[in-house]
């Protein structure tokens, strides 16, 4: 079952890419391989997102036992998800590549050099899927001795502001941030990244102290050290991504409101003529 799955992520990822990379061509013929490129991989991201939150709600809602209920997607969605992991890197490098070229095409191939600019510029998202492969996929599958499934279901729907992420950044590279519809979106991706990728944790271990009567301050004193220095390493990155998007809609708000008052100020000028 486990190699099904695994199979059939390895199809599933690659093939929406390419499938959105020749129907965005033929929809979209003035677009730029840049701007293909990009879509694609963001929409194959939407996708991953979307499923990695609906297996993650149907295991929290089937498992009442948090530490030993057990459900057959834990297992079966980490080793489905695997290879767009995998794939996502190098689609990621492909977006970072066309980018360039657009701008030196002539000067720019692939090259060591190239790879290593996409490494140093997408760093923290090539560590983050590295880390989910190297160390949360092993501890899925091998080191929990089945334990734990409602916890595994938690993380999985974490993704679920990933939609609204990749939508975003649609709609700056085709020069829709000013619009409406991006700042809406910007402000779904706030709350829904707030709620899914921190409060997460606090209601985990809220979840966990309800089961066995522990409250919440004190949780963290019944669980093991490495489960909570995991957590902490987790969290960690989500917080730093947070204030990135709270600082960047910030200077959204600042840019489009300075438009705002540069534009009446000169319709102010224009009618007192």
């Amino acid at each position: 079952m486990l190699l099904s799955a695994l199979a059939c992520g390895a199809v599933v990822f690659p093939g929406l890419y390419f499938s959105f990379r020749a129907v965005l061509r033929r929809l979209f013929p003035k677009w730029s391989d840049a701007d293909v490129v990009f879509v694609s991989e963001r929409l194959v991201s939407a996708v991953h997102g979307s499923l990695a939150t609906a297996a993650g709600v149907i295991i929290v809602m089937s498992c009442k036992d948090v530490m030993k209920d057990n459900h057959w997607l834990v297992n079966s969605f980490t080793i489905f998800g695997a290879p767009y992991m995998t794939f996502d890197i190098f689609a990621m490098y492909l977006s970072h590549f066309h980018t360039q070229r657009a701008k030196s095409p002539t000067a720019y191939g692939h090259s060591l050099q190239t790879v290593r600019a996409f490494l140093y510029k997408d760093w923290v998202l090539v560590l983050h899927h590295v880390a989910l492969l190297s160390v949360f996929m092993p501890i899925t599958l091998f080191f929990r001795r089945g334990l734990g499934d409602f916890f595994i279901g938690c993380f999985f729907t974490t993704e679920f502001s990933t939609p609204f992420v990749s939508i975003g950044k649609i709609l700056i590279q085709r020069g829709l941030d000013d619009t409406r519809l991006h700042r809406l979106n910007g402000l779904i991706v706030l709350l829904t990244f707030f709620t899914c990728r921190i409060l997460i944790f606090p209601f985990m271990y809220w979840t966990f102290g309800r089961q066995f009567g522990i409250p919440l301050v004190k949780v963290a004193f019944h669980l093991p050290l490495h489960c909570n220095l995991g957590n902490v390493v987790i969290l960690a990155p989500q917080v730093y991504w947070f204030i990135l998007l709270v600082k960047k809609a910030k200077r959204l708000y600042l840019r489009q409101k300075k438009a705002k008052t540069n534009g009446e100020k000169e319709k102010n000028r224009i009618e007192d003529r």
